[in-house]
C-alpha cells in the first residue's frame, strides 16, 4: 500500500505540478502521505499485535478471533484504532524521512560513483535504505513509544504481572506523564533494538522495491520492443 501510494503521488506531482518529483522535499511529503494511507489500513492489525505482545499471564486473549470479539464487545469498534493519532503524527515524518534520506543518500552515491555495475546498485539500495531507516527511526522514536503506550490501554488486568500499570488521558497526557516520571530518556526506551530492526527492515524494503521495479521495467521494455518489431517488420 505504501509504495503503491508513493508511486501514485510522485507521478501526480510530476504530471500535474511544476515541481521536480525527484527532489528530497517531494519524496518527504509523498512518502509521509503514502505511509498515512497504509497506516489507516493496517492500524487494527497493529493494535491487535501490540496487545498480544503486551499481555501477561493469565492471557486475556486466547486467539486472534477471540481478541477481535472481546475488544469489539468490551471497548467498541474504535478500540482497534487506539493510538491512531500519535501513529499518524509519527508515521508521516518517519516515512517522509525514510524516502527523503534514501533519495539524498542515492544522490550522494551517484555523485561519488557515477558509473556502477548492477550488483553495486543493489548493494547501494540496501545500504541507503538501512541508513535512511536508522535516521528516521531515531528522529521519530518518541512518537512510536507513545503510540504503543496508548495501544495497551483498556486491558490493564493483563498488565498487572509486569508491575505498576499506568493510565493516560490521551496523547498529550501520555507525553506529560512519561516526561515527568521517566525523564527525557523515557521517550527513547528500547531505541537500540528498534534501530537495528529499522536498519534491516527498511534496507531490505527499498532493496526489494528497487529490484522488482527494475525487473518489471526491463520486462515492459522487452514487450514494447517486441511489439515494435512486429509492427515494423514487413509481412512475407
Amino acid at each position: 500500500v505504501q509504495f503503491v501510494s508513493f508511486e501514485f503521488l510522485t507521478k501526480l506531482v510530476h504530471n500535474a505540478m511544476l515541481y521536480d518529483s525527484r527532489i528530497p522535499t517531494v519524496h518527504f511529503i509523498c512518502g509521509g502521505l503514502a505511509a498515512c494511507s497504509a497506516t489507516v489500513t493496517v492500524q487494527p492489525l497493529d493494535t491487535l499485535r501490540t496487545r498480544f505482545v503486551a499481555q501477561g499471564e493469565p492471557k486475556v486473549y486466547r486467539s486472534l478471533w477471540h481478541a477481535v470479539v472481546t475488544m469489539y464487545r468490551n471497548e467498541g469498534p474504535l478500540s482497534f484504532y487506539r493510538g491512531l493519532s500519535p501513529t499518524l503524527v509519527a508515521v508521516f515524518p518517519y516515512a517522509g524521512f525514510q524516502f527523503a534520506f534514501y533519495n539524498i543518500f542515492q544522490r550522494i552515491c551517484e555523485w561519488a560513483v557515477p558509473s556502477r555495475e548492477a550488483w553495486m546498485v543493489n548493494v547501494e539500495n540496501l545500504v541507503c535504505g538501512s541508513g535512511a531507516g536508522v535516521i528516521s527511526k531515531t528522529l521519530t522514536y518518541p512518537f512510536d513509544l507513545l503510540k504503543k503506550r496508548l495501544q495497551v490501554e483498556g486491558f490493564e488486568q493483563a498488565r498487572t504481572a509486569f508491575g505498576q500499570v499506568q493510565t493516560y488521558n490521551g496523547f498529550l497526557d501520555c507525553a506529560y506523564q512519561v516526561a515527568r516520571t521517566e525523564g527525557l530518556r523515557g521517550f527513547f526506551k528500547g531505541l537500540s533494538p528498534s534501530m537495528l530492526k529499522a536498519a534491516i527492515s527498511t534496507g531490505f524494503s527499498f532493496f526489494w522495491y528497487e529490484l522488482f521495479c527494475n525487473i518489471l521495467g526491463n520486462h515492459k521494455e522487452r514487450l514494447e520492443y517486441q511489439q515494435h518489431l512486429r509492427h515494423t517488420t514487413p509481412s512475407q
